[in-house]
């Protein structure tokens, strides 16, 4: 590929991150209109469902789309993921019905999974000649986090000012006009002719467990007590699909999510700092929302205004750690200067009181923005840097998948841990009809069960740096602590 062709490439792979990201985020804020058109009778009820049938189907195929990208080629992944995702935009639009939409979600879902984790394997190899591997991954982490944080401000601007089908007609232009400029421009290395095989058992049994396993965090202590039998049928099945697929990936000629990896150190412990992190993050962003929603009475729309604060801190740190990783700073460095910040962050938001000044808040997410902002670019290059180069995509769609499990085990946890501790009138979900003293009653109740998730979250990242400060030492420039050392050893 020319130079031309290859900026091309990226800017493609970046509009489609943007795109499925985007999906994951905007759908909520305009589920009232949804229901309201197509079913106001019995909609509310099934409102769960457009949200898990768009990442029950994402997680599900993640582990199988890596095997392919590293048995067929990250191109024709590529190109499949975008096309079911756009397939399934259109039939979304087009919904006459909840259970055509929630269907078509599904669809959706099932690209968008190959578009957040394997688009990160085409920018990957979308790679000058005397260019540093791995350049531009770390925009592409960063472009997702903006994603993240912006999308849940477009949902509730497309609420409050157009039509919710616009929410999935807006992937359309841009998404045919990406798939048709990939078709013509990226020319990717293709792997070597070969017998591998596929372990399409170990990806059932992979998507049967994470598919269980999101079941009961969306699940439990909202639908279904946890002690209900749904609830209890659903995590024994998680549990017996997850030893299937462990026994499995030990007797596959070719599994899945090969053993070996995890030998790796840079991967074992980068799969596990993206988990606690994915945990950390969804729990960011929901509460910051709940909180300014139900307790300072912003608006949806409004309230996703404030994650620009977020989407800065990640834009601008994932600008600087882009030029100082050309400089020599490693992956290490980031990660565990990410964590750090990170930790901070939950910190100040745990300071959060009823009438905490909004500024504050705005500090708190920007700091956020710029911790998790190290995590999302640096993570992905450290991965993928350190993976064998036939099993770059199984590498690069495990960090994803570990995300994934871990956002929806942290939002079960801390939601458990909210209802738990909350002590004020009635219950969390009655908190918006309390008036009065009760509300007043129940709003500091809520605040100081909320500061103490926020401390949880603190842990959690807590936990994270403890993981990164084990990463062993590249070997090469480290950034300022190895020059610091290298100039005490230097007899001069």
């Amino acid at each position: 590929m020319t130079e031309t062709q290859r900026k091309i490439g990226l800017v493609v792979c970046l509009v489609t991150i943007v795109l499925a990201v985007l999906d994951t985020q905007i759908v909520s804020a305009v589920t009232v209109p949804i229901v309201r058109d197509l079913d106001p009778d019995h909609g509310v009820e099934k409102i769960p469902w457009l949200v898990s049938a768009f990442s029950l189907a994402s997680a599900a195929m993640l582990p199988l789309y890596g095997k392919l990208a590293d048995v067929h080629g990250a191109k024709h992944v590529f190109l499949g993921s975008l096309g079911a995702f756009l397939t399934g935009s259109a039939l979304c639009g087009t919904a006459p019905s909840m259970t055509w939409l929630i269907t078509s979600r599904a669809v959706q879902g099932l690209g968008a999974g190959g578009l957040m984790s394997v688009t990160m394997v085409v920018i990957a190899q979308l790679v000058g000649p005397g260019e540093k591997q791995n350049k531009g991954v770390g925009t592409g982490g960063i472009v997702a986090g903006g994603g993240i944080a912006v999308g849940p401000w477009l949902g509730g601007f497309l609420a409050d000012h157009a039509s919710w089908r616009w929410a999935f007609y807006v992937n359309l232009p841009l998404g045919i006009a990406a798939l048709a400029t990939a078709v013509v421009v990226l020319r990717l290395p293709r792997p070597a002719a070969t017998t591998r095989s596929i372990d399409y058992a170990g990806a059932g049994l992979a998507a049967v467990f994470s598919t269980a396993l999101l079941l009961v965090t969306e699940w439990g202590g909202k639908q279904y007590a946890w002690t209900s039998p749904q609830v209890i049928a659903v995590a024994l099945a998680s549990v017996t699909a997850l030893g299937l697929f462990l026994r499995r990936q030990f007797k596959a000629a070719e599994p899945i999510l090969p053993p070996s990896l995890f030998r790796i150190p840079e991967l074992r412990l980068g799969f596990a700092v993206q988990g606690l992190m994915g945990a950390a993050m969804t729990g960011a962003i929901y509460y910051v929302l709940v909180y300014l929603q139900l307790v300072r009475g912003i608006t949806s729309s409004s309230a996703g205004l404030y994650l620009i604060a977020m989407a800065a801190g990640i834009m601008t740190i994932g600008l600087v750690t882009g030029r100082l990783t050309e400089r020599g700073w490693s992956e290490r460095t980031f990660v565990i200067s990410g964590s750090v910040l990170s930790t901070a962050a939950f910190l100040l938001l745990a300071t959060t009181g009823t009438h905490t000044s909004l500024w504050q808040l705005r500090a708190a997410l920007l700091l956020v923005g710029l911790g998790f902002g190290q995590l999302l670019g640096q993570l992905i290059q450290l991965v993928q840097r350190s993976a064998p180069r036939d099993q770059l995509g199984v590498a690069t769609t495990s960090i994803r998948f570990f995300q994934t499990l871990g956002g929806a085990l942290g939002a079960a946890l801390f939601g458990t841990l909210l209802n738990r501790l909350y002590d004020g009138p009635g219950d969390v979900g009655s908190l918006a009809a309390l008036r009065g003293t009760d509300r007043t009653a129940g709003m500091t109740a809520y605040v100081s069960a909320l500061d103490t998730v926020f401390l949880c979250g603190a842990g959690v990242m807590a936990l994270s740096l403890a993981l990164a400060l084990r990463l062993p030492l590249e070997k090469g420039p480290l950034g300022p602590v190895h020059h610091l050392r290298q100039a005490r050893r230097s007899p001069v």
